[in-house]
């Protein structure tokens, strides 16, 4: 990017965050905007160090899987046809659109884990002993699973749009699945601080 352009970049970010401090609060001084603390890290990079986002996906299309499972299934636009997702189902067990990313997430002690749904159906992102099937028959024979994963029992739904977040406590492997889409899975490694 040339100075000119990167300087003006810059311009612009300082003005849109002193505009958006309210209009009863003075501009913020340039040492605020650029506050670090003893190793050279922003507050803004602190909170996003702090934080290990996985993502929630699908591909549903709205028309037939709201026509197939009912009213308000899926919001999105565009997307997998719901007999083609049951027959990609059939023959993969799994379907590549509906997935967590990332599938392993490596983080400390006292680190903050977030699932944000980015689909167009709802999804859970549930913390089970061992991965198993989900809370839909249909699915859970699709993929050939038997048993369900206990936790999905008292699973939350993340809607469409919607997140949710923990704060890590403990070190080791934790499993987390969707207990509607059994196949979306990841692994959290959680080391000591």
């Amino acid at each position: 990017m040339p100075i000119r352009s990167w300087g003006f970049a810059v311009i612009v970010a300082a003005g849109l965050a002193v505009a958006c401090e309210g209009k009863s609060s003075p501009p913020a001084a340039p040492s605020a905007l650029q506050s670090r603390d003893a190793v050279g890290i922003t507050a803004t990079q602190a909170l996003t160090a702090a934080q290990h986002a996985v993502t929630l996906f699908d591909a549903c299309d709205p028309e037939t899987f709201n026509a197939a499972v009912g009213p308000g299934t899926c919001s999105r636009s565009g997307g997998v046809r719901f007999e083609n997702f049951v027959a990609e189902l059939t023959r993969h067990h799994s379907i590549g659109a509906w997935h967590f990313a990332p599938s392993e997430v490596t983080m400390r002690v006292g680190q903050q884990l977030v699932a944000n749904n980015r689909g167009g159906e709802g999804h859970t992102f549930t913390e089970v002993e061992e991965f198993g099937g989900g809370v839909v028959p249909f699915l859970n024979d699709l993929v050939g699973l038997k048993t369900v994963a206990r936790e999905c029992n008292a699973a939350v739904v993340i809607p469409p749009g919607g997140s949710s977040s923990e704060t890590e406590h403990d070190a080791g492997v934790e499993k987390y699945q969707c207990c509607i889409h059994p196949w979306m899975r990841a692994e959290v490694r959680i080391a000591e601080k």
